[in-house]
């Protein structure tokens, strides 16, 4: 059974930096495809990032240059560092896995099997 949990969401200024956590059992790395999206009230769950198939890196384009998808092997887990935040960035945000997913369905959430709780996080200006 696959099980995710992210951790580090929290309340912050405009500006700050947060680092998000997501520890992943029943499933390995090696060729298993992981991300992050994120869900604002009353919209839809938007991707962010992705390893595709723990190899290459993809990302939406509004965040490209203020969050960095990165993994630890050897913990199991997987982050998702974010900086300079905006108001906008205000969402639950949730990491999740999948394998045999193909690139052109990465942004689609309903393609991901596995997910995590969500953690909020709160960006005040």
């Amino acid at each position: 059974q696959v099980q995710l949990t992210e951790s580090g969401g929290g309340f912050v200024q405009a500006g700050d930096s947060l680092r998000l956590s997501c520890v992943v059992s029943g499933l390995t790395f090696s060729g298993s495809t992981m991300g992050w999206f994120r869900q604002a009230p009353g919209s839809e769950r938007q991707f962010l990032a992705a390893f595709f198939r723990n190899q290459n890196t993809y990302y939406e384009d509004s965040v490209k240059d203020r969050f960095t998808i990165s993994r630890d092997s050897a913990k199991n887990t997987m982050y998702l560092q974010m900086n300079s935040l905006k108001v906008e960035d205000t969402a639950v945000y949730y990491c999740a896995t999948g394998r045999g997913l193909i690139l052109s369905s990465l942004r689609d959430h309903r393609n991901w099997p596995n997910w995590g709780q969500g953690t909020q996080v709160t960006v005040s200006s």
